[in-house]
């Protein structure tokens, strides 16, 4: 049994307190993942975030530190607890479903979308999804800990941006951007996300109609000077119209997010400096 790729770590190189997060981006399912899904790879590829981790080499490029997860959501989902358990995809476990995502099937291993249903032909014994949790799910969060952690050592204070793509929707903003309403970064900090998105064209949201996951939920603590934030990102805005394929709008999205990194970043600092002074 062959152990799941480890996420990869862009170390922070500029002297920015943000660090770029994205979850989803695993593309790669081997042959014992694929000969189990009961409606073939293209069910476990709606769940993926494409290309998001692409949308980040600008802010890469321009130092800000960044962690991608490697294995695909369907696998096992970073962005939530380890508790929110389907017993639809594993055995003997509770009857009941935790939480409510899981309930709706996208739990920490997801068992069904709205568009597919059913997504595995077999559940997995408990053993397995201690190793999913061991050998991906853990380390992501550790690596995110460990990044944090080195940033406000160094300026005091970080944001965690936690890159995530949505669905098109008629009515719906081209940005989302999350911080559970207030629970996971600074209101200030959410607002000056927003007015960035504004400033580069896009309509944009606060927390509606995602105000974040489990990834901001368990990094974001204002009081103590880490920020989380949740950035959801229109996949009309860089993907051809078939969905999946990156489109003549990455580079810009990749632009805006380098943009969005630095721009918090810079407003963290000033802000610093100012009550420093005071």
């Amino acid at each position: 049994m062959r152990p799941y790729p480890p996420a990869t770590l862009h170390p922070s190189r500029g002297s920015l307190p943000v660090l770029l997060s994205v979850p989803h981006a695993g593309r790669e399912y081997d042959a014992v993942i694929l000969a189990n899904a009961a409606q073939g790879r293209q069910s476990l590829e709606m769940l993926e975030d494409p290309f998001v981790d692409r949308l980040c080499w600008r802010a890469i490029g321009a130092g800000i530190g960044t962690v991608v997860q490697n294995v695909p959501r369907a696998v096992i989902d970073c962005n939530r607890e380890e508790e929110e358990v389907d017993p639809a995809v594993i055995e003997n476990v509770s009857p009941a479903p935790v939480g409510p995502r899981a309930r709706y099937g996208l739990g920490l291993i997801p068992s069904r979308t709205h568009r597919h249903g059913t997504l595995w032909r077999r559940r997995i014994d408990r053993a397995e999804l201690q190793r999913r949790i061991d050998e991906v799910h853990r380390p992501y969060h550790h690596l995110l800990e460990k990044e944090l952690e080195a940033l406000t050592g160094r300026f005091g204070e970080a944001v965690l941006i936690d890159c995530h793509s949505m669905p098109s929707r008629a009515g719906q903003a081209e940005m989302v951007i999350g911080d559970r309403h207030g629970a996971s970064a600074a209101t200030w900090l959410c607002e000056e996300a927003a007015r960035i998105a504004r400033k580069a064209g896009f309509r944009t949201a606060l927390n509606d109609p995602y105000a974040g996951g489990a990834i901001v939920a368990r990094h974001g603590r204002p009081a103590a000077g880490v920020h989380a934030i949740q950035l959801e990102i229109d996949r009309a805005t860089y993907l051809d119209r078939d969905g999946r394929t990156p489109g003549v709008g990455l580079d810009r999205i990749a632009g805006f997010l380098e943009m969005l990194a630095i721009g918090l970043g810079e407003a963290l600092l000033s802000r610093g400096i100012k009550e420093a002074a005071e």
